[in-house]
This record gives structure tokens, sequence and C-alpha cells, in this order.
């Protein structure tokens, strides 16, 4: 019988002076996420805080219906953008307080995945690693124009510039992916201060020669610090086996 075995940290890194991530890995109610808080001095830990609460209110049921769990990251992404918008209104310099987002549902054989930002979700079926997401940053949709190469995206001056957060502004665009799930798929949710130190040939090949999720999960975020741990790292993982 397939089950799902989860599991996520999340690491100070070497530079910052608080941790603005925020994880959750819930295996009973299938699902897990990773939120990285934006804004430094502005309550960017209290923004991812107030997401991943809003996730734990929702699911706190398990909706019954592949539809009603696709409600329900719907609904969990729009609760929080309007509780972090109040808290921010309520609460003077916190103004610009968001968060970048991955919600990631796993129902019998398939997934549901909620994306806003520039934290990432990849999978890793048969030996290939995909990125599922799209970033919502400035140089993604230069990109996608064909104004500037992928070499000078990874070295673009502009290149944490995002689009879109969680709490920034009033009905943000969410991405919902669905898709099925294999024997054997392993899911990376993770924020930007593991991509952004660790290239994803690596990231692969620590996930292939993996003993456990737990072990890939420490070495992952080791090998960011070990590149100079910019920021805060967050790796969460989903094991279908």
């Amino acid at each position: 019988m397939n089950r799902f075995l989860f599991f996520g940290k999340t690491d100070q890194g070497l530079c910052r002076k608080r941790n603005e991530d925020t994880i959750i890995v819930n295996e009973a109610n299938g699902y897990c996420l990773v939120a990285d808080g934006i804004g430094g001095t502005a309550a960017g830990d209290i923004a991812s805080r107030l997401f991943a609460e809003t996730a734990q209110d929702i699911f706190s049921t398990t909706p019954d219906t592949e539809d009603m769990k696709y409600q329900s990251v719907q609904q969990t992404f729009i609760a929080a953008n309007d509780r972090i918008l109040n808290y921010a209104e309520q609460n003077p310099g916190c103004e610009g307080m968001g968060c970048t987002a991955e919600l990631l549902i796993l129902t019998n054989n398939r997934f549901i995945l909620g994306h806003i930002g520039d934290s990432r979700t990849y999978r890793l079926r048969n030996g290939e690693l995909k990125q599922l997401t799209t970033d919502h940053t400035l140089v993604q949709e230069q990109l996608d124009q064909e104004l500037i190469t992928q070499e000078e995206a990874s070295h673009h001056s502009f290149k944490n510039v995002i689009l879109r957060a969680v709490g920034i502004k009033k009905n943000p665009a969410l991405d919902i992916l669905r898709g099925k799930i294999l024997p054997g798929d392993l899911f990376l949710l993770c924020s930007d201060g593991l991509t952004d130190m660790v290239e994803n040939n690596i990231i692969k090949a620590l996930l292939i020669a993996r003993t456990s999720i737990k072990d890939s999960v420490n070495h992952l975020i080791q090998e960011a610090n070990t590149n100079g741990g910019k920021d805060n790292i967050s790796v969460v993982m989903a094991e279908f086996v």
C-alpha cells in the first residue's frame, strides 16, 4: 500500500539576524508548506507565520474531495493575504510585510500545489528533477520575454525583485497546479535561501543519492550554508512510497 512520507526543516543560515521562514509538515492531513517572510524589518517573520496559521486553521478538518481541497488551497492564500494586510494596517512600521509561499496537498494519487513568489517546488521522478513552479520575479519575466539569458539571470542585480507575494496587495494572482502522483515521486518545497546557494544539478544529485528524505533535507541545508548561507533556508520534502 502506498503512503506519503514527510520531513522538513528551517535554518537561519549564516548571515541573517533571525529566521523569517515558517514551515509546516502535517502528515496526518496530507499537506506541507514553506512560507518565506519578506519586508526585512517590516515583520516578514510575522507574515510567514500568519500564512502558516491560516493553513492550519483551514486544513484542521481535512476536506473530503479533491475539488474541496483545491478550494481550500485558494481559501488559504486569500485569507492569509487579508490577515497580513490587516496586521500591517493595524501595526505602524509593518507596511510592506508579506511572504512567498508554497502549499502542497497530497491526496490518493493526486497533488494540488499553490504558489506565489520565488520560493519553489520541484518534483523528482525517475531520476529527473523538474521545477513545477515559475518564479514570480522581474528576472523570470525578462527571461520569459527573452530579454536576458539564463546565465545573465543567475547573476542579475535585480535577481530578488519579487512581483507577487502574499500580503502585499489585495487579490494577488495565485498559481495552482494539479497532477497525478506516481510511486516513487519526491516533492521538494524550498525557500530561495536554498536555490540561491545551491545549483539545480547539485540539488538533483543529493536527492538521487538520498538514504532518506530526512538525510536529504539536512544535506541540502548543509550545502547552502557551506556555499555562504546568505539567507534563511527552508526545505520540506514529501515522498510517495
